[in-house]
């Protein structure tokens, strides 16, 4: 690890695969040289915020030098206040690797073993326990972060590798040959001023979005297909008369997976009487491009973010140390709400292809429900129902975190982001998208098959054969919620994606 910026992959990499963390000969540089800084001002008589003075509301108060260590104990014991379920560990992860990466760039003024005990921990699996409530996602994500710090210092609980249990951080640091921190002036700060976890959330959303995207285009595909509706409005020459690069891409997706399809030539030509589909099969280039459209944008958002030094006050490139408000989460939140309010949409869309299927008014001569004997079998009934329920679910999260403001620490923190309940509900939000995406897959699936002995097109087949390894084909009713989870697991593997692209190549 450098000073420069984290790539989207890296966090997964360390979040999700738990790569190793090394700090770079540059970053140890950069670090050591700014903590001369900091030290140079522990003995000035002028006050310095977080060096020499309290925190927040309490800034006025000057603090002597023998009671500095305890000022820095007191601050991360104080804030690690969070209440509630516990915050998944890849989440915390993140949350560490990111806090390591602006203590990297030397603009912090921590010690260079404060970084290397961040890198240790990360290295020995260390997870500290972090709760869902406390954050207001300004001056940073406070107590998330503050209950990192404390488990660097041997206090709190924590988890080691993929265990259940709960262990003293104490234990965890000396079975891994830590030395717990004993934090000096300004380190206390520089470990919790920082947007850290909402951006580790952030870019953990956009990563599965992206693969989720290409998903919604498949099933977008088989849904076409199995209704018997039409590509033509795929053509690229309509898609250049509206020229988003999300909706040419979704497009392009649509046309690779439904290429030689038997089933759309059989009802292809002169003797169709389908002049349009509905809008959730013709207009899916369109839905699916905006929200293509939407996460290019946070993506940059997030991109600037890993690029950035958070804290406050900061020790600047000339030796100056600064009071800021680069902490402020806004630009974080607002892209959490955006991404969001895509993620409901494309949900919403995926759940009307989906009940096209189930009525016989709509579904061109498949069975009612998509059932083995209507009246005696539901067939598919109850997982429309779910996706509906999730639908619902996910226009509630859809609703911005980031317009509330709630004031804080005696109307010192008068405006704060929300950013780390908006990152919260947006990974709600990315599950259900998921389960809804998948329930087309299963539903789609199934209707390919009732058009035997039509043949899909090659990479939709190879999809549903996929499927099949572990969900069967149509028949009587079946205890569905396994095979609805099967699905859910098919498409969060990516391995339905990649059944298509063995046919399509890779597809946008």
């Amino acid at each position: 690890m450098g000073t420069g910026p984290l790539s989207f992959a890296d966090v997964v990499a360390v979040a999700r695969g738990y790569a190793a963390v090394e700090l770079s000969a540059e970053a140890e540089q950069e670090i050591t040289a700014s903590r001369k800084v900091i030290e140079a001002l522990a003995n000035d008589d002028q006050p310095h915020y977080g060096v020499s003075t309290g925190f927040g509301a309490l800034a006025t108060r000057h603090i002597p030098v023998e009671l500095r260590a305890q000022l820095q104990r007191s601050l991360i014991r104080s804030h690690a206040a969070g209440s509630g379920p516990e915050v998944e560990t890849e989440v915390v992860r993140a949350m560490l690797l990111l806090r390591l990466s602006t203590l990297a760039t030397g603009r912090t003024g921590v010690r260079l073993q404060v970084a290397r005990t961040y890198a240790a921990m990360l290295n020995a699996r260390i997870t500290p326990v972090v709760h869902e409530y406390g954050s207001l996602g300004c001056s940073g994500d406070l107590a998330p972060l503050a209950h990192c710090a404390l488990a660097a210092t041997g206090e709190g609980t924590v988890r080691v590798g993929p265990a259940d249990n709960e262990v003293p951080a104490r234990e965890a640091l000396d079975n891994a040959g830590i030395e717990p921190l004993v934090l000096a002036e300004k380190e206390g700060l520089a470990l919790i001023n920082g947007t850290d976890g909402m951006l580790g959330m952030l870019v953990l959303a956009g990563t599965d979005l992206h693969s989720l995207l290409k998903t919604a285009d498949l099933t977008a595909a088989m849904s076409v297909e199995a209704q018997l509706g039409t590509d033509a409005v795929f053509a690229a020459d309509l898609q250049r008369l509206r020229p988003h690069p999300g909706q040419a891409a979704s497009a392009a997706n649509l046309r690779a997976l439904l290429a030689n399809s038997a089933i759309m030539e059989s009802h292809r030509g002169s003797g169709c009487t389908r002049v349009q589909d509905a809008y959730s099969l013709r207009c899916s280039p369109q839905v699916h491009g905006a929200a293509r459209d939407t996460l290019s944008h946070t993506d940059s958002v997030a991109e600037r973010e890993l690029a950035s030094a958070i804290d406050n006050p900061v020790v600047t490139v000339d030796g100056r140390v600064e009071s800021n408000g680069n902490f402020h989460g806004a630009p974080v939140a607002y892209a959490l709400d955006f991404l969001a309010i895509a993620v409901a949409d494309l949900a919403s869309i995926a759940e009307r292809r989906t009940d096209r299927f189930l009525d016989v008014a709509r579904s061109n001569g498949l069975p009612a429900f998509l059932a083995d004997d209507p009246g005696v079998d539901s067939g598919h009934m109850i997982a429309q129902y779910t996706q509906a329920a999730i639908v619902s679910e996910l226009k509630r999260l859809a609703t911005p975190a980031s317009v509330d403001s709630i004031p804080s620490s005696a109307m010192q923190e008068d405006h704060v982001s929300m950013g780390w309940g908006a990152a919260r509900k947006l990974r709600r939000s990315i599950d259900g998208l998921r389960r809804v995406l998948a329930i087309e897959l299963l539903t789609a699936a199934r209707a390919i098959d009732l058009r035997a002995p039509l043949s899909p097109a090659p990479a939709t087949a190879a999809v549903v054969a996929g499927l099949r390894e572990h969900v069967a084909g149509p028949g009587s009713d079946r205890f569905l919620a396994p095979e609805i989870e099967a699905a859910v697991d098919y498409v969060a593997s990516g391995a339905a994606v990649r059944a298509a692209e063995t046919v399509t190549g890779p597809l946008q």
